[in-house]
């Protein structure tokens, strides 16, 4: 009998450490007390604190690798949150870094300062049969190393992402501990309970944890406890509440410690002597709560607020700590704030008088005067959730609020509306057919419903010609001078017309300058490259994305900032963009085919990076090898060609395209043909492409334009003849 056999039958053989630092999986199934006793000493408890260190909340992890390594969820350690992880026997472990994370999969992996743990396997996830019995240990709802056993359900796609739907009583506590099966194999991460029923959840599988342990992107703990967080230089929180930076904008949810639950975030901006304005944006997600402006703000309890409340507007005083030192100036219902939608608040201050407006209508005027001077900023109360965005002050703010001009308004609605017009409704002798007035009455709310829906429509189509034009005016003069990270965030914007690309720009220039804080005086040009290369992928956690490659928010710059995650060509313009502004010349981008990098040229020799690798610097060998990797074919390095702005731009757009071409709709892929036609009018492909979509979209008229540009052009490699078939079935 074979010797590992043997000791497992005498019971002598509990576990041995395999090569990797995992322990074996027991070879006969266990029955539950035995299994609980073995995995017992593998499972954390992870506590996540707020402000003054307070509990926040409460998870679950395990031990993947002796010398340190501890899986779980990404949301049970939060974003710039400490982190406290307890063994079993009570010792609490240091975390020193965030070892690998994926937002997409809401995994995390944590560093310890500490070895010698006893790691639990990781099973082949896709080898679990249906009605596979499997086990759970957690923290439900505090509850610590708390066991239950259930049944793998079935297999389930939530968001593009395979997941083990399991029968198991899943509580909150429970997400991030280990699904296993009876031999003490992991075989997934819990992540959601169901709405539905208690005894039923979800875990991600292990076979998407193994890329993490595989190809990590550590990030040092100091350095997480920065991401999202607001800049002091910029803010200074009061009262508390979970102030972080969220798209560009700030977001806030949890109650402040003033009555009340209030919260401020005054900004350090030097308030103007009067007259001077100030406005923001907010969107609350429910309308229960209160958030909006604050000014006159002492860094105390003293200060106005002008905010939206249970749905209504709301102008007040607060003079100390209490509600009895609270005034409210004025309170009305107003049709011109928008429920549950971006509401546009302003506030100007002429010294003895003061004005609010909510989109550019005036709601209040006041002439209080029991507080004048003090910082401005932003307020929230109770346990509101809510989110800021383009706070402004200054002597005068732009009011993008304004209505436009009443032709141009007009021109617009027609163009909205050219399918079809308006007839005003009738409802004389209403009373003598009431049943054929309440008709009419429901197909003018159809009619008004679909006259909405075009202009919705001819919203997100003038939206997107604006930032075609917006990004074919950046290529307009010399490409030298062309900002490819303000391109590559319109190109963003093209999908989402909230992103504030001035936010994403200040986020770089503060990288930048953080990064050359690292500069020596007689640091050449390639050291301070590597210690920018440090700084994103070693320091900062930037990556390539290991388990959604064709996720389209690989391909927005705001998203790789945010989530330091991307594709290759993405994170190449952030190097290249990075580079240039830390003065570190010579940074370009080449078009592999397959796998965009970087080269930087260095004297007489030239250096090849690979953004998506982590910043590796590649030999010539390890290069070629690369691209034949890649693309099947052996190119020499010095017939690989350095990519233009503009080439880098549309293979960004043809990326984009090539991901969305398989769930969109032929109208939805012309937001991205637009501005390759834009960018490069000649190219008979593009307009070949944009000829298919417009007819796939029925506007015929504009595809025979394309048409007609293809048979005058007469472009080689075009099948003329089958393009006039085309234009002639138009006609």
């Amino acid at each position: 009998m074979h010797i590992f056999r043997v000791l497992v039958a005498l019971g002598l053989l509990v576990s041995i450490p395999c090569a990797l630092g995992q322990v074996l999986p027991s070879e006969e199934p266990l029955d539950a007390k035995r299994l609980a006793k073995q995995i017992r000493d593998s499972i954390v408890v992870l506590t996540q604190f707020g402000r003054d260190d307070n509990e926040e909340g409460v998870g679950t992890g395990f031990v993947v690798s002796a010398d340190g390594l501890i899986a779980t969820s990404l949301h049970v350690i939060g974003e710039g949150r400490p982190i406290q992880i307890r063994l079993a026997n009570g010792e609490e472990l240091k975390v020193t870094a965030v070892h690998a994370w994926d937002r997409t999969l809401d995994l995390a992996v944590l560093r310890v300062d500490k070895t010698g743990l006893t790691p639990l396997p990781i099973g082949d996830s896709s080898s679990l049969s249906q009605g596979s019995p499997v086990v759970a240990m957690g923290t439900p709802h505090g509850l610590e190393f708390s066991f239950v056993q259930g049944v793998l359900s079935a297999r389930r796609t939530l968001d593009s992402v395979e997941m083990l739907q399991v029968a198991l009583p899943i509580e909150p506590g429970n997400s991030g501990g280990p699904m296993l099966d009876l031999h003490g194999r992991v075989h997934g991460v819990i992540t959601l309970k169901s709405l539905v029923t208690d005894n039923l959840g979800f875990a991600v599988p292990s076979n998407l944890l193994k890329p993490l342990l595989d190809k990590p992107n550590p990030v040092p703990i100091k350095r997480w406890m920065t991401i999202g967080q607001l800049n002091p230089k910029e803010w200074a929180t009061v009262f508390g509440g979970h102030w972080r930076r969220k798209g560009g904008g700030i977001h806030v949810s949890h109650a402040g410690e003033s009555f009340g639950g209030r919260a401020l975030c005054l900004s350090t901006m030097d308030v103007p002597e009067t007259p001077f304005e100030l406005a923001v944006e907010v969107k609350l997600d429910d309308e229960a709560g209160a958030a909006g402006l604050a000014w006159a703000a002492d860094g105390g309890d003293r200060h106005y607020g002008f905010y939206p409340s249970a749905g209504q507007m709301r102008l007040t005083r607060f003079d100390g700590a209490n509600v009895f030192s609270w005034t409210i100036l004025d309170q009305r219902l107003t049709r011109h704030y928008l429920p549950g939608d971006w509401n546009r608040l302003k506030v100007r201050n002429e010294g003895n008088r003061f004005y609010c407006y909510v989109n550019g209508h005036l709601i209040f005027e006041s002439s209080d005067r029991g507080l004048s001077e003090g910082r401005a900023g932003l307020a929230k109360f109770r346990n509101t959730v809510a989110s800021f965005r383009n706070f402004q002050l200054g002597k005068t703010v732009p009011d993008d609020s304004a209505p436009i001009d009443q032709s141009l308004g007009q021109a617009l609605i027609s163009e909205s509306t050219t399918q079809g017009g308006f007839t005003d409704p009738t409802i004389a002798g209403a009373g003598k057919t009431p049943e054929r007035a309440l008709r009419h009455l429901d197909t003018e709310a159809k009619r008004l419903e679909q006259q909405a829906a075009r202009m919705r429509a001819a919203s997100e189509q003038l939206h997107r010609r604006l930032v075609r034009d917006q990004l074919v005016a950046l290529f307009k003069g010399d490409e030298k001078d062309v900002d490819l990270f303000r391109a590559s965030m319109l190109i963003a914007k093209i999908d989402d017309p909230a992103i504030d690309v001035a936010h994403y720009e200040k986020q770089l220039k503060l990288m930048a300058d953080e990064v050359r804080e690292q500069f020596e005086g007689d640091d050449d040009a390639a050291s301070k490259l590597e210690k920018m290369l440090s700084f994103l992928f070693k320091e900062n956690g930037f990556h390539g994305s290991r388990q959604d490659y064709y996720n389209q928010a690989n391909s927005y710059m705001n998203r790789v900032i945010d989530d330091r995650e991307g594709l290759p060509i993405t994170l190449s313009v952030l190097v290249m963009e990075l580079a240039l502004r830390c003065g570190i010349p010579d940074v370009v981008g080449v078009g592999a085919p397959g796998h965009f990098i970087v080269k930087h040229h260095r004297g007489n020799r030239e250096q090849y990076i690979d953004p998506f690798d982590g910043g590796k610097l590649m030999s010539v060998a390890e290069t070629e090898a690369l691209v034949r990797e890649n693309s099947g074919r052996s190119i020499p390095v010095d017939r690989l060609p350095v990519s233009s702005k503009r080439e880098i731009v549309l293979r960004m757009l043809r990326n984009l395209m090539g991901v969305a071409q398989n769930k969109d709709a032929p109208a939805d892929l012309l937001r991205y043909v637009e501005p390759m036609v834009a960018l490069q009018p000649d190219s008979a492909f593009d307009r070949w492409t944009r000829a298919v979509l417009l007819i796939q979209s029925r506007r015929f008229d504009a595809a025979k334009k394309d048409l007609e540009w293809l048979l005058q052009a007469k472009p080689e490699g075009m099948d003329l003849e089958r393009v006039l078939e085309i234009y002639q079935s138009l006609q």
